[in-house]
């Protein structure tokens, strides 16, 4: 069954590059929770600096909780482009397991922050800066590659439902 859309719409397309940058933000920025969680971990007081960089690395994590429900809704109402027609089946398989490993970790990731930073939940806490962590840093480079082998290689205009529309 093909997609009726040939395009994202701009509420996904707006979707996608906010979670985008909030996920880079709170990957690459997340000293300060580690800081904060070890200092409640020792019984001691975090500084206000790290008390506050968690603070945001949560506030974030929550949002893109948020926005993955939204994108999640959108996608199923709007519906999402088919894959080229000349990528190879194998291709097009590995992009489905690729685009719902995403959603999978886009709620998984802060359930398990939440479950560490609210709850003291060790096992999430393992789960959220570990495993889940690196498995969206991987997914996050097979995505950005497979961009530029459409892009470049096979020359598809795969990139520009996601920029241009």
């Amino acid at each position: 069954m093909t997609s009726p859309v040939s395009i994202y719409s701009i509420p996904q397309r707006v979707l996608h590059w906010l979670m985008a940058a909030l996920i880079i933000f709170n990957l690459l920025v997340a000293e300060a929770m580690e800081e904060t969680v070890e200092a409640f971990e020792d019984g001691k007081v975090p500084s206000v600096d790290d008390l506050a960089g968690a603070n945001l690395h949560a506030y974030v994590g929550i949002a893109i909780l948020c926005l993955a429900v939204i994108r999640l809704m959108l996608r199923v109402v709007q519906g999402a482009p088919d894959a080229p027609a000349d990528e190879p089946p194998m291709f097009k398989l590995a992009a489905k397991v690729a685009h719902w490993s995403f959603y999978a970790l886009f709620i998984a990731i802060p359930f398990s922050g939440i479950g560490k930073y609210y709850f003291g939940n060790d096992t999430a806490g393992f789960l959220h800066g570990g495993p889940l962590k690196s498995l969206m840093w991987l997914l996050i480079a097979v995505h950005i590659l497979a961009v530029l082998v459409h892009q470049f290689y096979w020359k598809t205009s795969l990139a520009q439902r996601m920029t241009k529309g």
